[in-house]
């Protein structure tokens, strides 16, 4: 059937939505996309006039169809070459979604995105609805077509997994800064020491290159292990500036509400590394280098005011 201009206002209106939606629950900018342009076409084949809660059925509709996505991707990453990490989304990026409340900008951190690979398909969409976007559990329930106890019980085991692997707590923003600095004045200083003062003894980092650009297939573990990587990292080398095109400029910024170093190439993203700050130090750094996932980051990047950076890299 036809729509109507209405109809298209209506889709449009609650789109953004739609996108942060699908953003949580496939991890992947381009993913998010296709699925709602998916979802549109649903609406457009829809008889709308009989749709009594528009908002209801394109949740119901966009909700499938990532399900369907993430059933099928568990098998794609099964051949994925390296580490798997969620596309970054730089600061004020709408994809990003609500951020009124600590729930809501927690589902978007970089590292709950990376925890949430654990879930099966069905946690990861009561998580996400009912963390982020606080729908009710009847609602979740009439969307997954399950009883509201069963949903209950889902949001309490998928509330644990994520639990179970998050850093001890966080940090104010004032304070991430200072740390930010600290770990470049650090890892540029040539000496392992400082580095590992600013790391907890668990501390790991873990990259993505999906086989374009080198990146270690398994993380580095504890402080002195990641504090020598770091500091190889960001030691000077015409290969490394051969590799990256250029020579990199490296800005303090955020990505998915949390500190995060961005590296660029010509006004191009090549790098960008998410740190995960709690009160006893940096817990993670998570590094997304694969240039496929970074192709929305660089659009942002170029539309953005982002300022002087910390440093030329190499």
């Amino acid at each position: 059937m036809a729509l109507t201009m209405d109809d298209v206002d209506r889709f449009e209106a609650f789109m953004p939505r739609l996108e942060a939606i699908a953003y949580r629950l496939l991890g992947s900018a381009s993913d998010a996309e296709d699925a709602v342009q998916d979802t549109f076409l649903r609406w457009q084949a829809a008889d709308t006039g009989r749709i009594e809660v528009p908002e209801a059925w394109l949740t119901k509709v966009l909700t499938n169809l990532c399900l369907n996505q993430l059933t099928s991707a568990r098998a794609r990453r099964e051949k994925y070459v390296g580490q798997w990490l969620p596309e970054p989304l730089l600061a004020g990026d709408p994809m990003l979604g609500p951020a009124d409340t600590a729930e809501q900008r927690e589902s978007v951190s970089y590292a709950v995105l990376a925890l949430m690979e654990r879930l099966s398909p069905n946690e990861r969409v009561v998580y996400v609805l009912r963390e982020a976007f606080g729908y009710p559990h009847r609602k979740i329930a009439e969307i997954l077509d399950i009883t509201e106890s069963a949903g209950q019980q889902i949001h309490h085991r998928a509330k644990k997994h994520v639990a179970e692997g998050r850093a001890r707590s966080e940090v104010d923003e004032a304070a991430a800064r200072r740390v930010v600095e600290e770990f470049i004045e650090a890892a540029t200083s040539g000496r392992t020491e400082p580095l590992v003062r600013l790391l907890t003894d668990d501390a790991f980092s873990i990259g993505d290159g999906g086989g374009k650009v080198p990146a270690r297939t398994k993380p580095f573990e504890g402080a002195l292990a990641v504090a020598t990587f770091m500091r190889g990292l960001f030691k000077p080398g015409k290969g490394k500036r051969a590799l990256a095109g250029g020579s990199p400029e490296v800005y303090a910024t955020t990505a998915n509400n949390v500190p995060a170093l961005v590296a660029v190439v010509d006004g191009r993203v090549i790098g960008i590394l998410c740190l995960e700050i709690t009160t006893d130090g940096i817990a993670a750094i998570r590094a997304q280098a694969n240039p496929d996932k970074l192709e929305r980051a660089t659009r942002r990047w170029a539309a953005s005011n982002h300022g002087e950076p910390l440093l030329n890299l190499y």
